[in-house]
């Protein structure tokens, strides 16, 4: 199954093809990984075995630019929507590198290692193709001098990563949230089929209990593990424009249930457009 999200992710990093092919395959590879781990709850459930264990990953997120701060809060959001909790090492406003320290349960994090590095290297493309062509609209409409446009490109790079992570977070946890009900709904179904149906019908419901647990389990550890965690201070920087492009090309991540990996990404938010 890991082989098979790595293909997918390749696929989407392959500069050949289109944005609506990348972000296809990066939906199917989020699909397989959620599916896997919702699958393992209920096998564990199923045999009376306790649940997974809590752990950490600790992953490294680039300042290069000055937009260190604005990818620990899209990406930091992203490992939420994994019912994972996070804190930052470094997160100083310069351009160095820092560490985003990542608790969750063994398979969520199994997710975040694999999807992370691909889903950071598409929202940083995005923001660039999207806010160079951000500045070359401005510089057709006025002459500003170069300074203010490095001000402003600045600007609106960091808000559209912020808000790229907060759609793709969204999608996920509503992704998340429609699959256990899928597995809670073929569960109640199938029950009234006899013996096999009510196992089916118990296995989801103890997936159900085990996944609602880890968030808990979680937010215990990380607790112990950081029991004196200053809270992050916001990001001052803020561009409507950016904010709405970032909001936009997140949701086209498209991260839910039915995506096939040849259909392109219209997301809710473009149909309602």
């Amino acid at each position: 199954m890991i082989e098979r999200v790595r293909g997918l992710l390749r696929m989407a990093e392959d500069p050949a093809v289109t944005d609506s092919e990348s972000q296809a395959f990066t939906a199917k590879a989020a699909e397989l990984m959620t599916r896997h781990a919702i699958a393992e709850a209920e096998a564990r459930a199923e045999r009376g075995e306790s649940p997974e264990s809590v752990t950490r990953f600790d992953f490294p997120v680039s300042g290069v630019g000055g937009h260190g701060k604005a990818r620990v809060k899209a990406l930091a959001g992203i490992a939420a929507a994994y019912g994972c909790q996070s804190a930052v090492r470094g997160n100083t406003s310069a351009n160095t590198e820092r560490t985003l320290i990542i608790v969750g349960t063994a398979s969520a994090l199994d997710a975040l290692r694999v999807l992370l590095p691909s889903i950071t290297m598409q929202m940083e493309a995005s923001a660039r193709f999207t806010a160079r062509e951000h500045i070359a609209n401005l510089r057709e409409l006025r002459n500003y001098d170069r300074s203010t446009l490095s001000t402003e490109r600045s600007r609106f790079y960091r808000s559209f990563v912020r808000a790229y992570g907060y759609a793709v977070a969204e999608r996920i946890k509503e992704f998340r949230a429609r699959l256990r009900q899928e597995r809670e709904d073929e569960g109640t179904s199938e029950s009234a089929s006899g013996e096999s149906g009510e196992q089916e019908a118990a296995s989801s419901r103890g997936a159900e209990v085990v996944l609602r647990t880890d968030v808990d389990r979680v937010r215990e550890d990380f607790q112990r593990r950081f029991p004196q965690l200053k809270p992050t201070r916001p990001e001052r920087t803020h561009h409507r424009a950016g904010y709405r492009a970032g909001y936009v090309r997140g949701r086209r991540a498209e991260l839910g249930i039915g995506t096939s990996v040849g259909q392109g990404g219209t997301s809710a938010l473009s149909e309602r457009e």
